[in-house]
């Protein structure tokens, strides 16, 4: 078999056996001018991998060495329907990502009809390449993406991650055929994007610290290195609530009008009011300088968990956040909350939760079975105030679906990965690392819980789909080992279902993920090493 994950819909044996050597010298070589540059990017990915074993770009060829060849060619696209969903890139249509594979004697093809389809069947010869044993069969792949959209989400503003570690990400995302990062940027615990002409927001702390973020240089080179791995970045600036740091950097802006008698019954960060003109002008400025600097065509603006501000409030600060998005020549997009302030055909938003999918106790007899909520702090009379809180998420999906709306899906219950393993599932060597990552008040969950996540399972048109998204936030992350070993092994399940539109077969799906282990060990991942996966002789730590 061959280990590949998404598993390709097209898979043939051919008539010879003994393919090219994976343990072997390999080269990689572009067939057309047009497709030096991404030579370049594939040979950056494949050498972590290979070492030595790689030859250097434009050496002169060892007649010992496989071929991995790189080549457009418009007859070998697959005949598959167009993808599901919006174009990362903002192009009117998706983008043509099929591909043909071929793996003979002297080495594999990657042929399709554009470069990004060209750079997915790299990605799965590199798959081939580390999970095949001494030789890679002789076998035919062709291949095409279900979704047009699929992301993941970071959470930096919570958890900082460096340039050079959002790159590894980049990678990895790349590898499993993600085409989109989104990042969130800004938060109560921090603000991570340097703004031209707002220079408060990445200030040094009032006693003298510095603060972590990326500067417009960092930001736009983070982009060009996605771009090359056909990966969009798209930046999330998270308003009008969670706006901390924001109200740290610029004092004195009011507060979003509070519901009668919520104030000092919970605490909370009030929201920005923007129908103040002196928030809504800094607001502008803001989105100004981030659609300025973004060369993607979309710009999350958040728009979840405005505690404390009333439903008016909340519907004018969406409407003004869209609006200055549009004004700026970007696509808005929020969370799903965002559609309570209406929802058109040019709408998008992103569905993450309900009620019922949040799986919080009713009684007191089932909270004392919830350790994790009784480790919290939780009461049953502040589980009553959630789903209360949340309550009108319940019918966000069907006021999206009823305006027309797009819908990114990130369901919490199976797509939001900073969920803690069930314990059952931890290996005894990683107890210590894994009872210390997730947030803390969502049931742990197996890995096969989030590979079992059918997309079809809302009950969404095709055509009301955007694409589907998995989220890694960081509230209980200190290093990027932490963030990977949340991701790992959980990550290229939805990087399956998102790229063929189901929930992989799992008993199918943990035999390849077994071979996966030493993929990450090449490139320096931290991963967990569930129980669940019969893991082919890898050691995580």
């Amino acid at each position: 078999m061959n280990a590949v994950i998404p598993q390709p819909r097209q898979a043939t044996r051919t008539g010879a056996t003994a393919g090219p050597r994976a343990s072997g010298s390999w080269r990689v070589h572009s067939a057309d001018a047009r497709l030096r540059d991404l030579a370049t990017t594939v040979h950056a990915l494949l050498a972590p991998h290979l070492g030595d074993r790689l030859q250097p770009l434009g050496a002169v060829p060892d007649p010992d060495a496989a071929t991995l060849t790189l080549a457009l060619d418009g007859a070998a696209s697959p005949d598959f329907r167009t993808p599901v969903g919006l174009a990362p890139t903002g192009e009117a249509g998706p983008v043509d990502e099929s591909y043909l594979l071929t793996v003979g004697t002297e080495g594999v093809d990657c042929r399709a009809a554009t470069p990004a389809g060209v750079f997915r069947a790299a990605t799965t010869a590199l798959h081939l390449l580390v999970t095949s044993g001494d030789r890679i069969p002789c076998q035919e792949l062709t291949d095409a993406p279900h979704y047009a959209w699929r992301g993941l989400l970071v959470d930096p503003a919570r958890g900082y991650l460096a340039p050079g570690e959002l790159r590894a990400l980049i990678d990895l995302a790349a590898l499993y055929k993600l085409n989109v990062l989104h990042l969130h940027l800004t938060d109560n615990e921090g603000w991570r994007l340097e703004i031209p002409g707002v220079p408060e927001l990445t200030a040094p702390a009032a006693d003298g610290t510095p603060r972590a973020f990326y500067t417009t240089d960092d930001y736009r080179e983070l982009q060009d290195y996605a771009a090359e791995r056909f990966v969009t970045l798209v930046p999330e600036i998270d308003l009008p609530g969670h706006c901390a740091t924001l109200r740290e950097a610029l004092p004195g802006l009011p507060a979003a009008p509070a519901p009668e008698g919520l104030t000092g019954r919970f605490p909370f960060v009030p929201p920005l009011d923007l129908t103040d003109p002196a928030t809504a002008k800094a607001v502008a400025t803001i989105l100004d300088g981030v659609c300025r600097l973004t060369d993607g065509a979309f710009v999350h603006i958040g728009g979840d968990e405005a505690v404390g501000a009333t439903e008016e409030s909340f519907v004018q600060s969406i409407r003004e956040l869209r609006s200055r998005v549009r004004e700026f020549g970007k696509r808005p997009i929020g969370w799903q909350e965002s559609s309570r302030a209406g929802v058109g055909p040019e709408d998008i938003a992103q569905f993450w939760v309900d009620v019922p999918m949040m799986d919080l106790p009713d009684t007191a007899e089932e909270l004392s079975a919830r350790p994790e909520l009784l480790a919290a702090g939780h009461t049953l009379e502040f589980i009553a105030a959630l789903k209360a809180f949340f309550a009108p998420a319940d019918h966000d999906l069907a006021r999206i679906l009823d305006g027309g709306g797009r819908v990114l899906l990130s369901p919490q219950s199976h797509l939001y990965l900073d969920r803690a393993y069930a314990a059952q599932v931890v290996p005894p060597g990683q107890a210590s690392t894994a009872v210390r990552l997730g947030f803390p008040t969502y049931r742990p969950r197996d890995v096969e819980h989030a590979a079992r996540w059918e997309p079809a399972s809302h009950s969404i048109p095709d055509d009301r789909v955007a694409g589907v998204e998995a989220t890694v936030f960081a509230e209980s992350v200190e290093f990027l080992d932490d963030v990977t070993t949340l991701l790992l092994p959980r990550l290229p399940s939805v990087a399956a279902a998102a790229w063929t539109g189901r929930a992989p077969d799992w008993n199918d799906h943990r035999t390849r993920l077994a071979h996966h282990g030493r993929l990450w060990e090449q490139r320096g991942l931290a991963y967990l090493a569930s129980t669940e996966i019969p893991w082919a002789g890898q050691d995580p730590e």
